[in-house]
């Protein structure tokens, strides 16, 4: 096994940073824009406030686990990752489809961008 190069460290570090900070964008985003959807309303808009609160939730914990500094197992973190990015295009695309929300959907896809760029560096 070789050690990695530190150039390699690097960015892994970076993309770990950038996919964390993405994570905390987003999960703000989508408690905002969910709060902002009508509790009482219909049937499509109780699934765009639950899947805003869920994507918020799924971002927030996605963070947690990128910045706990102790030594994590890579399948753990590479599933967290894969499932926040999943989570985050399904919510984008919810988002899509209302007014106003096209600053929530954005974050989302750049969330969902950054967790594909640190699944890469994983390999």
């Amino acid at each position: 096994m070789t050690s990695p190069t530190s150039q390699q460290l690097y960015r892994f570090l970076e993309d770990r940073f950038t996919c964390a900070q993405a994570c905390t964008e987003c999960a703000r985003a989508c408690a905002v824009r969910a709060s902002l959807v009508d509790p009482d309303g219909s049937e499509h808009q109780e699934r765009a406030r639950r899947l805003g609160i869920m994507c918020a939730e799924v971002c927030d914990a996605t963070c947690r686990v990128l910045c706990e500094e102790n030594r994590q197992d890579e399948e753990i973190i590479r599933v967290r990752v894969d499932w926040c990015r999943s989570v985050c295009l399904d919510c984008a695309r919810v988002f899509d489809e209302y007014p106003g929300a096209e600053s929530a959907a954005a974050a989302c896809r750049a969330c969902a961008d950054a967790c594909a760029d640190f699944l890469e560096t994983l390999g």
